[in-house]
């Protein structure tokens, strides 16, 4: 078993305990394992040992894997997006994590209506309201959920977050906090979203015990990063 492999399966077996301990059943939970950075060997080996969905960051680099990977891989876009690289995503991915701006969203509507399909995307919320990442406020969410769900080419499937860099007791409430907000934006809008996209490397099973059905994990799964 490749080094790759055993970290799948070790990251696995916790997500399996982190989702027990909360009550949960486990395939609720899906592991997006972050290649960003990373060649594309060790893409295979995790592909070889069962692995089949992938995180990445930038567009040129994700867009040679997709190319060189089976059609059976699966691609969501999970760093900051630019409006004018909207059509290369639409193109690539079939969840596009951080939709943090109504400018972005029009520009993916746009594309995908060209295209003649339906992108998925999660609406970004900043909790922690730290300059230095993307998101928009818990507050100004609502409105953006309403201007979104408008568009006719793209589909709100859920919330994603990224908490500040703080030990995972520490992160616990705000992956309560965008759980919540969650709950309370279906009740408003009476819309179905069922994905929240949460945990990293350092807090994912914290995050599958406060009801993550996406985690975003990287450096325990190929090691630190590469570039």
């Amino acid at each position: 078993m490749s080094q790759i492999a055993q970290n799948l399966a070790d990251v696995r077996r916790r997500i399996e305990t982190a989702a027990l301990k909360a009550g949960r059943d486990p395939a609720q939970v899906r592991l997006v394992a972050v290649s960003k950075t990373k060649p594309v060997e060790l893409i295979r080996q995790a592909v070889a040992a069962g692995h089949h969905l992938f995180g990445e960051n930038y567009l040129q680099e994700a867009r040679g894997k997709i190319a060189a990977l089976p059609e059976t891989v699966h691609w969501h876009f999970i760093g900051h997006l630019q409006s004018n690289k909207a059509k290369g995503a639409v193109e690539l991915f079939e969840l596009i994590h951080g939709v943090d701006r109504l400018k972005l969203a029009a520009a993916l509507n746009a594309a995908a209506a060209s295209r003649g399909t339906v992108q998925k995307v999660l609406l970004q919320v900043n909790l922690a309201g730290e300059a230095s990442k993307s998101g928009t406020t818990p507050e100004a969410a609502p409105e953006l959920l309403r201007e979104v769900s408008r568009l006719p080419h793209l589909r709100v499937m859920g919330l994603m977050t990224m908490p500040p860099f703080l030990p995972p007791e520490a992160v616990r409430p705000y992956f309560r906090v965008l759980r919540d907000l969650r709950l309370r934006l279906q009740d408003q809008s009476g819309l179905a979203l069922p994905e929240l996209s949460m945990g990293m490397s350092a807090d994912y099973e914290v995050a599958v015990e406060e009801g993550a059905t996406l985690v975003r994990v990287g450096t325990a799964i190929f090691g630190g990063r590469m570039v």
